[in-house]
C-alpha cells in the first residue's frame, strides 16, 4: 500500500512532463509532488500498513521491529509486481485526464493537491487512532480537485460506482475467506488432542497456497512489460 498509492499519483503528477508542451517553467511543482509523495507514503505506512500488521504484532507472531522490516520490503516488491493495473485504475479510471490537454499544469497541481489532502488527513486519523483506508482517501482527494477544477463533467462517475462497489465486497468476502480458513484450523487443528503436530503438518500447506495466489498474481495481472519502441 505504500510505494502504490505514492507511485500512482507520482505517475499521473509526471504525465504532463512526458506531453509535447514545455512545461520546464513547472519542476518546481514537480520537485514538490516528489516530497509531498514521500509524506503520504509515511502517513499511509503509519495507518493502512500498521492495519495489516496489527494482528500479527498484537498476538505476537512478530515483533514491531520484525514488521517494520517485512513491510519495507514486501509492500514494496507488492507494489512493483502487483500495483500497475491499481496505479493505473487511479491515474486514469477517476477523472477524465482529456479534459486537461493544454493545461496540463493545472492536472499537476490537482494531483498535488490531492496528494497533501491525503496525507494530511492519514496523518491525523493516525494521531486520532482511527484505522482508515489510503485507498479511500487518495480517490476522494482526486474526485475533490477534478470537481473544483472541472466540475462534475470531469468525474468518472461510472467507473467511482465500480471502486465504490468493491470497497463494500472488499470486507464482505474477506470475512467469508476468514471465516473458511477459521473454520478448517478450528476442526482439524485446535479441536484435536495435540495440536501442534497438526499445526506443523498445515503450515506447509498454507506457505505453498499463499505462494501460490501470489504467484499467479503476479503472473496474471503484474507490472506490463516496458515497451522498447518507446525507448
Amino acid at each position: 500500500m505504500v510505494s502504490t498509492t505514492a507511485t500512482a499519483i507520482i505517475l499521473a503528477s509526471t504525465m504532463a512532463i512526458a506531453t509535447q508542451t514545455p512545461l520546464t517553467e513547472y519542476m518546481w511543482l514537480l520537485i514538490i509532488g516528489f516530497i509531498i509523495a514521500f509524506v503520504l507514503a509515511f502517513s499511509v505506512g503509519a495507518n493502512d500498513v500498521a492495519n495489516s500488521f496489527g494482528t500479527a504484532v498484537g498476538s505476537g507472531v512478530v515483533t514491531l521491529r520484525q514488521a517494520c522490516i517485512l513491510a519495507t520490503v514486501f509492500e514494496t516488491l507488492g507494489s512493483v509486481l502487483l500495483g500497475a493495473k491499481v496505479s493505473d485504475t487511479i491515474r486514469n479510471g477517476i477523472i477524465d485526464n482529456s479534459m486537461y490537454n493544454g493545461s496540463e499544469h493545472v492536472l499537476m497541481a490537482g494531483y498535488t493537491s490531492a496528494m497533501f489532502g491525503s496525507a494530511v488527513w492519514q496523518l491525523a486519523a493516525s494521531f486520532l487512532k482511527l484505522p482508515i483506508s489510503g485507498t479511500h482517501c487518495i480517490v476522494g482527494a482526486t474526485i475533490g480537485f477534478s470537481l473544483v477544477a472541472r466540475g462534475q463533467q470531469g468525474v468518472m462517475w461510472y467507473k467511482i460506482l465500480s471502486i465504490v462497489a468493491s470497497w463494500f465486497l472488499s470486507p464482505l468476502l474477506s470475512g467469508i475467506m476468514s471465516a473458511i480458513v477459521f473454520y478448517f484450523v478450528r476442526m482439524f487443528i485446535l479441536h484435536k488432542k495435540d495440536p501442534v503436530p497438526n499445526g506443523l503438518r498445515a503450515l506447509p500447506v498454507f506457505y505453498a497456497m499463499t505462494m501460490g495466489i501470489n504467484l499467479f498474481s503476479i503472473m496474471f495481472t503484474g507490472a506490463p512489460r516496458p515497451n522498447s519502441s518507446r525507448c
